[in-house]
């Protein structure tokens, strides 16, 4: 074997082997619930998933006009993230909020803090705390970087690693094309939704709503399902991101009881400034 065909061999073998060491001890990592995005790499992937949503009016109709229904749920963000001390990302994360035109029940965020609530949410909730109390719950999800762990553990860490170090920069576009192909990136698993729950109580302890207003979000759902004896149409999209066991419902009250917050339903509500923007919206 010649010296310039060992020195290649040797270089060859502590590279396979440097690159298998990496994905070995970020495989580690992840199943530990670590991210090997950086909260830079959320932001960027973030807004390549905005231009995706924003390109796609069919399947994601962006609300036309009605400025004051938009500046309205964009508020409520506003007002949790600049009270609560809790939310570390808030000067990292740019934080948008965007209204979809669409009769689904529901609410998702993307990396990086863009939120978007559809107008079937809005209509089908009662006052103001409910929407705080969601919109916070969507917060948490992006504080929590919730999203960019599925991704790793959906397209692998080989393939997620390659896009971090820049080595493959069609994965981005990639990701971002096929995110809601089935809705898999969307769906958060039940501990995600339990973390997301418990930080909304916090994030809204330091605001005018009732903390616990997710309860109210929880306690529809469930009223909608014994009426009809079965779960609505328009509530499908919403369980399949975001299920609701009943243990995720007892942990809210348990977190509740934990942080001797009183349960008064009469209180931090702002149900008549709430019925208004309903009115305005199509």
């Amino acid at each position: 074997m010649t010296k310039r065909y060992k020195n290649s061999f040797s270089s060859s073998l502590i590279i396979a082997i440097t690159s298998l060491m990496m994905l070995f001890s970020i495989s580690v990592l992840y199943s530990c619930g670590a991210n090997i995005f950086s909260v830079e790499d959320d932001v960027k992937l973030g807004q390549d998933i905005d231009k995706e949503i924003r390109a796609n009016p069919r399947d994601f109709p962006i609300l036309k006009g009605n400025q004051k229904v938009k500046d309205y749920v964009s508020s409520l963000g506003r007002e949790i993230l600049n009270k609560s001390s809790l939310i570390k990302y808030k000067d990292v994360f740019p934080y948008k909020f965007e209204v979809i035109n669409d009769t689904i029940v529901n609410a998702f965020c993307t990396p990086g803090g863009f939120i978007y609530v559809y107008t079937g949410l809005i209509k089908f909730l009662d006052n103001e705390a409910s929407l705080a109390g969601v919109i916070g719950h969507e917060i948490a999800h992006a504080e929590k970087r919730h999203m960019t762990q599925r991704i790793t553990s959906y397209y692998g860490v080989s393939a997620v690693l390659s896009l971090v170090l820049g080595g493959n920069p069609n994965t981005a576009a990639n990701i971002a094309a096929n995110l809601f192909v089935g809705l898999g990136f969307l769906a958060n698993s039940r501990s995600d939704e339990t973390e997301s729950d418990n930080m909304s109580i916090r994030y809204l302890m330091s605001t005018k709503w009732y903390p616990g207003s997710i309860m109210f979000f929880f306690d529809k759902i469930r009223e909608e399902q014994r009426r009809l004896g079965t779960t609505p149409g328009g509530l499908d999209r919403l369980l399949s991101t975001h299920p609701l066991p009943q243990d995720r419902i007892d942990n809210a009250k348990e977190q509740l009881k934990k942080l001797n917050i009183n349960p008064d339903p009469t209180k931090g509500l702002y149900v008549e400034e709430y019925q208004k923007i309903k009115s305005l919206l199509p």
